[in-house]
C-alpha cells in the first residue's frame, strides 16, 4: 500500500488549522499591496530613461538595493525604498546595543525594547527622506529622465517615497504580529523572487538567438541545483556543543541527576550581511568615479581595476566578506551572555569550568566554525559573477539574493510547522526535525 505523501498531507492540514489558515491569507493579501504599491510611478520621471541606465549599469551598489525593492527603485514607484530604511535602521539599532551599554540594557527590559523598537521607527523616517533626496537629485542628474527638475520635483519626489516606505514599514510590522513569518524578510523575499522570472526568459531568449547554447543552459541549470543545495545545508548546519542542566526527576523508579542537552551555533550566523557590506565597499570606486566624471580621469582608471569580473574584484571582495563576517559575528554573537545565562539555570559544558572559561570556549569554538561560513560566502557571493562571464547568461542567481530567499523560506516553514505540531497535526517535516535558520530581520540575522 502507498504511504501518503507527508508534505501534502500537511498542506492539507494548513486548511483544517483556522488560525494557520486566517495568518495566510492576511500574509498574502498585505504581500499582494506591497507588489501592486510597487507598480504605480511617481509623477514626473520618465521610467524607460531610467529603466536603461540601471541595465547599461549593471549591478553596483543600486543595482543590489533594486533587487531587494523588486525593481521598484529603477522605475522610480511610490515604494522604490522598498523595507530597505527599516532593515538599515534595525541593523543600526543591533549594533548598538552591542556597542552602547545603555541600548544594550535597555533591551533586557519590556520598556526598554519598546522604547528602542520607537527609535528604530523614528530613524526609518529619517533614512528614508534622506534616501528619497538623494534619489530626487540623482534622477535629475540623468538626461531626460526628469520633466519637470526642480525644488518642486523634489520635495515631491521626497513626499511620495517617504510615504511608501512608512507604509512598507507598517505592513511589515503587520505582517510579523498577525501573519505568519517575519515581515520584513518576506517583503525582500518576494521582491527577490519577482525578478528570476525576467531572468529565466532573458536566459532562453538567449538561447533561441545564438547567443548562448543549450549545453550551456544544462550545465547552469545543475550548477544552480548544488548551488542551492549547498546553501540549504550551510543555513541549517549548526555545531552541537553539549551542556548538562541539573535538575532530579525520577526516571522508572531512580533518580536522573541530569539533563542533556546542546548549544546549536551555527556555521553561518552572519546571514547575508557580509556580502552586502563586502558589496557596499567594493562599489566605493565606481561611485567615486562616476561622481567627479571626466575631471578625474584616475578615478575611471581606478574603478575599472574593480570592475566586477576582476581579477582585483574577486580578491578584495573574497578578503572584504572574510573580514566582515568576523566582524559581524562578533557584533550579534555574545559567548559572555550565553555564558551567563548557562551559569544561571545551573547548567555547564562538561569539562569545562562555569564562567568565564565556558565563554572562552564557545568563543574559541565559534571562531573555528566561523572560517568554513566565511569561506562559503566568498563562494556563493562570487560564482555568479563568474558564471555570467564564462556561460554568458543575463540570469545571475545564488549569492545574496539565494541566500535570503532560502534562508526565508526555511523560517517561514518552521514557524507553519510550529503551528501545526502545537494542534496535533502532521508538519512538514517529520518529527523531531529543527530548522535552526536565522530570519532576515532583514536582510535580523538577515
Amino acid at each position: 500500500m502507498a504511504q501518503p505523501n507527508p508534505t501534502a498531507a500537511a498542506a492539507k492540514n494548513i486548511w483544517h488549522s483556522k488560525e494557520l489558515k486566517d495568518k495566510l491569507l492576511f500574509t498574502l493579501v498585505c504581500l499582494i499591496i506591497y507588489r501592486l504599491g510597487s507598480h504605480v510611478t511617481v509623477p514626473g520621471v520618465d521610467v524607460i530613461a531610467l529603466t536603461d541606465y540601471f541595465n547599461r549599469q549593471g549591478g553596483g551598489l543600486l543595482g543590489l538595493y533594486d533587487l531587494f525593492v523588486g525593481g521598484g527603485l529603477s522605475r522610480a514607484t511610490i515604494f522604490a525604498l522598498g523595507i530597505m530604511p527599516y532593515i538599515s535602521s534595525s541593523i543600526f539599532m543591533q549594533i548598538a546595543q552591542a556597542v552602547v551599554p545603555t541600548v544594550e540594557k535597555m533591551q533586557r527590559e519590556e520598556e526598554g525594547r519598546k522604547r528602542i523598537n520607537q527609535w528604530t521607527r523614528y530613524i526609518t523616517v529619517a533614512l528614508a527622506v534622506m534616501q528619497a533626496w538623494g534619489f530626487a537629485a540623482f534622477t535629475q542628474s540623468l538626461p531626460g529622465a526628469v520633466s519637470h527638475p526642480g525644488m518642486g520635483f523634489t520635495i515631491e519626489m521626497v513626499l511620495f517615497l517617504t510615504t511608501g516606505a512608512i507604509f512598507v514599514m507598517w505592513l511589515g510590522e503587520q505582517i510579523t504580529d498577525r501573519g505568519i513569518g517575519n515581515g520584513a524578510s518576506l517583503i525582500i523575499f518576494f521582491s527577490i523572487i519577482e525578478r528570476f522570472w525576467p531572468g529565466i526568459f532573458d536566459t532562453f531568449r538567449y538561447v533561441s538567438t545564438g547567443a548562448t547554447n543549450v549545453v550551456k543552459l544544462i550545465v547552469l541549470g545543475i550548477l544552480m541545483l548544488l548551488v542551492v543545495a549547498g546553501v540549504v545545508a550551510i543555513t541549517i548546519a549548526a555545531r552541537k556543543v553539549p551542556i548538562q542542566i541539573p535538575q532530579r526527576t525520577m526516571a522508572r523508579g531512580r533518580m536522573r541527576d541530569s539533563a542533556k542537552s546542546f548549544i546549536p551555533l551555527r556555521i553561518n550566523s552572519a546571514g547575508v550581511m557580509p556580502i552586502i557590506f563586502a558589496q557596499s565597499v567594493i562599489v566605493v570606486p565606481g561611485a567615486i568615479a562616476q561622481f567627479l566624471g571626466n575631471r578625474a580621469p584616475w578615478a575611471r582608471d581606478l574603478a575599472d581595476l574593480f570592475r566586477p569580473g576582476s581579477l582585483l574584484y574577486f580578491i578584495s571582495s573574497a578578503i572584504l566578506i572574510v573580514l566582515f563576517t568576523y566582524f559581524y559575528t562578533a557584533i550579534i554573537f555574545s559567548p559572555v551572555e550565553i555564558a551567563e545565562n548557562l551559569k544561571k539555570q545551573g547548567g555547564f559544558v562538561p569539562g569545562v569550568k562555569p564562567g568565564s572559561r565556558t565563554a572562552e570556549y564557545i568563543d574559541e569554538v565559534m571562531s573555528r566554525i566561523t572560517f568554513p561560513g566565511a569561506v562559503f560566502l566568498t563562494f556563493i557571493a562570487l560564482l555568479p559573477v563568474f558564471i555570467a562571464d564564462q556561460i554568458n547568461v543575463p540570469f545571475r542567481f545564488g549569492g545574496t539574493s539565494l541566500l535570503i530567499v532560502v534562508g526565508v523560506a526555511l523560517d517561514t516553514i518552521q514557524q507553519m510547522n510550529q503551528h501545526l505540531l502545537l494542534r496535533k497535526y502532521d508538519g512538514f517535516m517529520k518529527k523531531g526535525s529543527r530548522i535552526r535558520s536565522g530570519r532576515m530581520g532583514a536582510v535580523g540575522g538577515y
